[in-house]
Parts: structure tokens; sequence; C-alpha cells
């Protein structure tokens, strides 16, 4: 073989080997493995999730739901079960979207809040008078961002602005909510066929967060009002859109591609699993829209609720922060910065939360707790109303996602809860994980 030859096929080797590697999935990144990769018994655990599943899908806990489960980066198992309503006509795909619910309030903005931290321009201990000029002369003035997110600041838990817009005789007040659209009505409520004031996000709901009342004692309340003003926040601080900023920072780059606000917009109706039928306030079946009244009037893209995702797309950024803040050899945020999010602010005042993020009960309870009683102490995740639950375990690397519709067709049903679907599987897993290290 002439030297031009074997030179020509070493370049060919080298470019194939290449082209192999590229292919690949980066180290850090989501690929799959089999139980028996882990040393988790498939048998077992095929067997006991499914038997789980099944009294779930019999009592009509919930029409259907994806299971998700990856342990140091390997997802060994990944189902979807039922169909997307009790009619049993469309089955559900693991593409398919979930509304998440509460998850959005640390897949978006604490995520954002994080980065901004890291950045030097959010400072946590500073005050929500200081970051909002209007709440400057209010008793939220010196509330602390710190104690915001941790739930220890007094805030009211919630405030149904959708009925304090209407007057005793049902009808809308001025300037809140119409059934006609005008100059000043433009924007139609997600889902319905109401129609909000133009003005309504600081007329209405701002002023209604400024006027309300703190609860006495400072102690853990789970509170989502100040979540309809970090959005805001976020963009002056990155002085770009809420939406762009995530997209930007995190959910483009990371490929997730399910991810985010409005599905309508890059999705098809059977391409999303439906929540409730409502039959209070939009008046309709939601179906490709925010489920959370509070979002709603935020027109679906808001802080406390709002973000759509599969499990796989969602997984990416729970693996993320599990790698320490990297994926696909990219760097998205600090390890100190996950750790300072992640840990439990006020352990001392029986306050579990981290900021942003929940964290196991610091007294275990298996009637409150919606996670395993061996998910570790440095874990952390969030629940959704719609049946969802991401819970990401730094000590034993283990990722746990749940999506459900819980509430299709009434949020009356709380069979997932009586039940413990959830925790169950959690427990299931994290019992095969500790029988394969003895």
């Amino acid at each position: 073989m002439s030297l031009n030859r074997t030179f020509f096929v070493l370049l060919l080797s080298l470019v194939s080997s290449f082209q192999l590697l590229a292919l690949q999935p980066k180290s850090d990144t989501l690929s799959y493995g089999s139980p028996a990769l882990l040393k988790i018994d498939s048998a077992r655990l095929f067997a006991g999730i499914d038997s789980i599943i099944t009294q779930a899908l019999d009592s009509a806990a919930f029409p259907g739901c994806q299971l998700l489960l990856a342990k140091e980066g390997k997802i060994f198992y990944y189902q979807s079960f039922g169909y997307h309503t009790y009619d049993n006509i469309q089955k559900v795909r693991n593409s398919d979207l979930y509304d998440l619910a509460s998850i959005t309030k640390i897949t978006a903005t604490t995520l954002a809040l994080m980065k901004l931290y890291e950045a030097g321009k959010l400072d946590l201990d500073q005050t929500l008078g200081f970051y909002f000029p209007f709440l400057a002369k209010s008793n939220k003035s010196d509330l602390t961002v710190r104690k915001v997110l941790a739930h220890q600041s007094r805030l009211k838990n919630w405030i149904p602005y959708y009925s304090e817009s209407q007057r005793k005789n049902g009808k809308y007040k001025r300037k809140t909510i119409s059934t006609d659209s005008s100059a000043h009505y433009p924007n139609r409520i997600p889902g319905s066929d109401l129609f909000l004031h133009k003005d309504f996000r600081k007329d209405k709901i701002y002023k209604m967060i400024k006027k309300s009342d703190l609860y006495e004692n400072e102690e853990y309340v789970y509170s989502g009002l100040a979540f309809y003003l970090f959005p805001e926040l976020i963009e002056r601080l990155s002085d770009t859109s809420y939406e762009q900023f995530l997209n930007g920072k995190f959910y483009t780059p990371l490929g997730a591609q399910s991810l985010g606000f409005d599905p309508l917009r890059k999705f098809s109706l059977n391409q999303i699993v439906p929540s409730e039928v409502d039959t209070f306030f939009r008046m309709n079946k939601l179906h490709g829209v925010v489920h959370d009244e509070g979002a709603a009037v935020m027109l679906g893209v808001s802080g406390n609720a709002g973000l759509f995702s599969n499990a796989y797309d969602l997984a990416k950024v729970y693996q993320m922060l599990l790698n320490g803040g990297t994926y696909g050899d990219f760097q998205y945020l600090r390890p100190e910065t996950i750790t300072e999010f992640t840990k439990c602010q006020y352990c001392e005042f029986e306050n579990r939360r981290g900021l942003g993020f929940d964290k196991p009960l610091i007294q275990y309870d298996s009637i409150k707790t919606s996670v395993a009683k061996s998910a570790s102490p440095n874990s952390y995740g969030h629940s959704g109303y719609t049946g969802t639950l991401v819970w990401a375990d730094p000590d034993n690397q283990l990722l746990f996602i749940f999506l459900a519709n819980r509430v299709y067709p009434t949020r009356n049903n709380r069979k997932i809860y009586q039940l413990n679907i959830r925790p169950r599987i959690h427990d299931l897993v994290y019992d095969l994980i500790e029988e394969q290290k003895e």
C-alpha cells in the first residue's frame, strides 16, 4: 500500500471515529440504560410499578401518566400509562405534554433567579421594597427575597384574583374582566370567552398583593404571591423578556423542546394532555392552556404556573442540576449556586424549604409527603397541583419524574394522595437501590 493510500485510510478511520463519538451522548447528558446495568432488579421494578399504576388507573386517580426514572444520568425507566381522558380514546405517549403547574416555580422562576444571583444581579437578602418600588411603603417593604423564596415571609398563601374581580351579583368589576373584547379588553383569558383589561396586572393583581395582610407569625406558609411579581424583576435585571431569558439561558441550549409556556404555539392539541373541565371560572375544558387561574389572568405566562413539558425534556433541567450545573459540557449554573438554593434555609424554625425548592419533611409523615421516606436530606424538587412531581437526589444521583392530570375532569379528585401513588413508586425505587448496595 502506498504512503498516500495509507494516510488516506488512517484519515478515514479517524473521521469515522469522530463521527461515532459525535453520535454518542455527552458524558454528562442523559442516556438510556437498563435497570440491570445499575444493578436494580428489573422484574421487581416493572412488576411493582405496574401494580401501583394499575391500582391508580382502576381507581380513577387519573386517566393516565408518564413516569421517568434516572440514576447516574442513565434513564432506566421511562413509560407512559393510560389515556388522555377517561374516554379511553387517546393513549398517553412519552412525547405528550402535561401542565406542570407549580413545578413552574422552580423550573422557570427559581432557575432564572439562580442565574441572576450568580451574575451578581440579585441579592437574596435584599428586600421586596428595594426591588419593587410600589411595595416600598407597604407592609411587605422589609420582606427579604430569601424569606419569600423559602416561604418564611408571612405572605398570604394565595389571592383568588378572578373571584376578587366579581361583584356579589356575579358581574365583573370595572377594569377587570369583560365578556366582550375591545381596545380596553384586548386579551382573551386562555381557555375562556372572557377578556382581560389591558391594565389588569398592575392595577389589580399588583394592588391586591400590595394590600394583602400578612400572617401574624413568621413561620412556614406556602405562598405563591411573590411568584406573580418575579417575572417582571427577572426582565428588569436581565434586560430581556422572561420567556426569552429562560429559553436563551436554559431550555434551548438544553434541547428541551417541549418545555415552555403556551404550548399551542408549537404543538397540536393531540400532543397535549388536558387538565380540568372548569365549571366555575372559564366554563370550558382546559386543554392546551394553563390550568391555574392565577396564571390564566397572567395570560398563561407566569412565575407561579404555566409551564408544559414531557418528562424527558423536564429531566434535562434536573439532570443538569444533579450534574452540578453542567449538561452537554456546558456550564449553566455553578455548583455553589445550586447548593445555596437547594439547602434547607430555616430548618431551625421547622421549615424544610430551600429557596423555591421543596425538600423532604423534617419529620417524616407518610400522609403528608409526596416523596419516599428514604429521599436524602439533600434532595429537592416540587409537586404540581395537576398531579405532577419532580424530585432530584444528589446523594443517590436519582431523578424521579411523575406527570399526571389528576384534576381531570375535576380537581376534587384526591385519590392520587389517598392512595399515595407517587411516594409508593418512589419508595419502591429506593428499596431496590438499597438492596443492590447490600
